[in-house]
């Protein structure tokens, strides 16, 4: 009798370990000043109020923070663009965009939304589309 009694406080320990250190991750995710660029999804697939889910900034509450600071991501030719209307670009400018994103990680294109967002620097749609997949599919794998 005293084994299996011993057995099973030791699996609810295990278990309470497991849980507070998935809880400690999960925070350390969610906090902006530890990491850079990936997200934690909220436990809730509620939008904030007055969000349409149309932009990637609604999709991913904390992709703009108000004290975030612009990060560079090896794309400093592109604030040239801050200030244009994607629709304005020539074709030598959007392959200029198309060819940052293409060269990041997956987990770098919140944060590199978040900077061109910062920076003034309007996405064209394809890429904003694509860009938008990629923060949806990382929410729905956390």
């Amino acid at each position: 009798m005293l084994p299996l009694i011993l057995f099973i406080v030791l699996a609810i320990v295990i278990v309470v370990l497991f849980e507070i250190r998935e809880r400690r991750r999960a925070r350390t995710q969610q906090s902006p000043d530890k990491q850079k660029s990936d997200f934690a999804p909220s436990s809730d697939n509620t939008r904030p109020e007055g969000c349409c889910g149309e932009h990637l900034v609604c999709e991913r509450e904390t992709l703009l923070q108000t004290n975030a600071q612009i990060e560079y991501y090896d794309d400093e030719e592109l604030d040239t663009l801050s200030g244009m209307k994607a629709e304005e670009y020539t074709p030598e400018q959007h392959e200029m965009v198309r060819a940052v994103f293409t060269t990041l990680q997956e987990s770098d294109v919140p944060g590199w939304c978040r900077s061109m967002q910062l920076r003034n620097i309007a996405l064209p749609e394809d890429i904003r589309e694509e860009a938008l997949l990629i923060v949806r599919e990382r929410r729905k794998i956390r």
